[in-house]
């Protein structure tokens, strides 16, 4: 390397090595996590309705995430004249949840044990899927028994309601999270972004909705508020968990996903209110949701998924370093 120009060491150019998500150390032993962040991949995709596939999210996202990882002393905006994501931000990833093929409850309860300890290490957990049920363990896991009680507000963007109580005595598939999660004591509400067209969740199931806290913005609606207009609408000071399906986002920049929806979000638009609620309120976890690379042979879905986790986390510990 000496006489190349090359700092000392590897260059470690993004498609070399081992695809850990942002090419992050790899922590096996979930008792021994030592980190800001902690990444936890959730493979399962039973619960879906139509196209399956999300359960190679995990390992799709992780492989675009290294497309951000070029080994520079964090991401600097220029648009923001911000450096995010320094080496003073402690990132790992934790690898995947074991999932047991066809039992959901085994499966959600080993994702619920990894994201109970990413919480017992103080950590903030970020959760790949997987289809949208993977939020359903998620959330258990913020009960108290972890260090992590207190109320929190969730924050859903989506194209589907997953509002479903129960269908055919189904009530744990990617159609029922929301319904579960405001059933929880300790979620105080839901703000639900991006929600349109045709749902799988009936009209009683929107009643029933609002009736237990929720506001439901479509996208339309989203535009003509605009971002602050958004913002203002999530409760000041809430603590907030943020469940992002990739089907918020239209198809023509997200297709791959197994229930696509058009008229969907753009880019800035998410990333906006993002970063708004980054600086307004404290992030306890993030999960991201349904992307199944195979309907997507130019793998955009994916770097568009590792792309809004990484600057999600750059604005949320900026935000907490000011």
């Amino acid at each position: 390397m000496a006489g190349h120009g090359y700092e000392s060491g590897r260059l470690n150019l993004p498609f070399v090595g081992i695809a850990t998500f942002g090419k992050r150390p790899y922590v096996a032993d979930w008792q021994r996590i030592e980190a800001d962040v902690a990444i936890l991949g959730a493979p399962f995709d039973f619960g879906t309705q139509y196209r399956p596939g999300a359960r190679f999210g995990p390992r799709a996202v992780r492989e675009a995430s290294t497309l951000f990882s070029f080994g520079h002393a964090g991401a600097y905006d220029h648009e923001d004249d911000r450096t995010y994501l320094g080496p003073e931000i402690r990132i790992v990833d934790i690898g995947d949840a074991d999932i047991v093929h066809t039992d959901t409850e085994a499966s959600h309860a080993s994702i619920e044990t990894g994201v109970r300890a990413i919480l017992e290490a103080g950590a903030l957990p970020v959760v790949i899927g997987g289809d949208h049920s993977i939020n359903i363990p998620c959330l258990r896991s913020f009960d108290g028994a972890s260090g992590a009680g207190g109320p929190i507000h969730i924050l859903q963007i989506d194209a589907h309601l997953d509002f479903v109580d129960e269908r055919h005595g189904v009530r744990n598939g990617h159609g029922n999270p929301m319904r579960r999660a405001a059933e929880l004591p300790f979620v105080t509400g839901l703000t639900q972004l991006g929600i349109r067209n045709v749902s799988s969740t009936a009209k009683e199931g929107y009643a029933a909705a609002r009736e237990m806290g929720s506001d439901i913005l479509s996208v339309r609606q989203v535009r003509a508020l605009g971002t602050e207009g958004v913002l203002a609408r999530i409760p000041k000071g809430a603590r907030l968990y943020v469940t992002i399906d990739i089907d918020g986002f239209c198809p023509s920049i997200a297709p791959g996903t197994g229930t696509p929806s058009h008229g969907g979000f753009v880019y800035y638009e998410v990333l906006e209110i993002l970063q708004g609620v980054a600086r307004g309120h404290e992030i306890v976890g993030v999960d991201l949701v349904e992307v199944a690379p195979d309907y997507d042979a130019t793998g955009s879905t994916a770097i568009l998924a590792a792309q809004l986790l990484l600057n999600f986390l750059g604005f949320i510990f900026d935000a907490r370093k000011g």
